[in-house]
C-alpha cells in the first residue's frame, strides 16, 4: 500500500490563535441569553406531541369490555428488544368467550427494554395493542416499570371497534349451533 503526502496549507494567525472559532461561539452563547425563554412547566404543561407519536405500548378492550387479545404472539416474536412477554392460557369452555381460541394468562411489557418502534402494534391481527401518547413512564424501581397485563389495560382502556367479529362469530356459532 502506498502512502500519499498531503500538504497541509500553513494557518493564519487569526486561525493559530482560535480567536474566530471563539467569537463564534460566544454569539452563540449571547443570542440565547437575550432570546425571550419559551419555558414549559412540566407537568401542568405538556408539549405539544406530533402526528404519529408512538409512545407507550398498551392493552386495549372491545367495547363491550372483552379482552382483544388471543395470545398469538406475534407481538413477542416481532419485538426486536425482546420487551414483552406472554404467557398464553386456556378460555373456560362454559365461559361467555370460549368461541376464542385462548386469551393470554400473563402479558408483560418490560418498558426499560421497549424502543417504543410501534412494531407490536402493526403485527397485531386483533387490534389489541395501541402505542398511546403517554410519553413519562417512572418508576423507583426495575419492577415498576414492567407493566403486567392489568396495567396494561388499565393504561389502554377501551377503543371503539368496527369489525366486532367476536360478535359475529357467536351469533355465527349460535345460528350453526339451532341448526343441528
Amino acid at each position: 500500500m502506498a502512502v500519499v503526502p498531503v500538504a497541509r496549507p500553513p494557518l493564519t494567525l487569526a486561525e493559530r490563535t482560535y480567536l474566530p472559532q471563539i467569537a463564534a461561539g460566544l454569539r452563540t452563547t449571547w443570542k440565547h441569553l437575550v432570546r425571550p425563554k419559551q419555558t414549559l412547566e412540566y407537568p401542568e404543561q405538556r408539549p405539544a406531541l406530533p402526528a404519529g407519536y408512538r409512545g407507550v405500548p398498551t392493552l386495549v378492550r372491545d367495547p363491550h369490555g372483552r379482552e382483544k387479545c388471543v395470545s398469538c404472539q406475534l407481538c413477542e416474536f416481532v419485538c426486536p428488544p425482546k420487551a414483552i412477554r406472554i404467557t398464553p392460557g386456556e378460555i373456560a369452555p362454559d365461559a361467555p368467550t370460549a368461541h376464542v381460541e385462548k386469551a393470554p394468562r400473563e402479558f408483560e411489557i418490560d418498558m426499560l427494554r421497549c424502543i417504543y418502534c410501534g412494531m407490536c402494534q402493526e403485527v397485531c391481527p386483533e387490534e389489541a395493542i395501541w402505542l398511546q401518547n403517554q410519553f413519562s413512564m417512572t418508576g423507583t424501581s426495575r419492577e415498576e416499570m414492567v407493566n403486567r397485563k392489568d396495567r396494561l389495560y388499565e393504561l389502554g382502556g377501551t377503543l371503539p371497534d368496527q369489525h366486532l367479529k367476536w360478535d359475529r362469530k357467536a351469533a355465527a356459532e349460535q345460528a350453526g349451533n339451532d341448526r343441528h
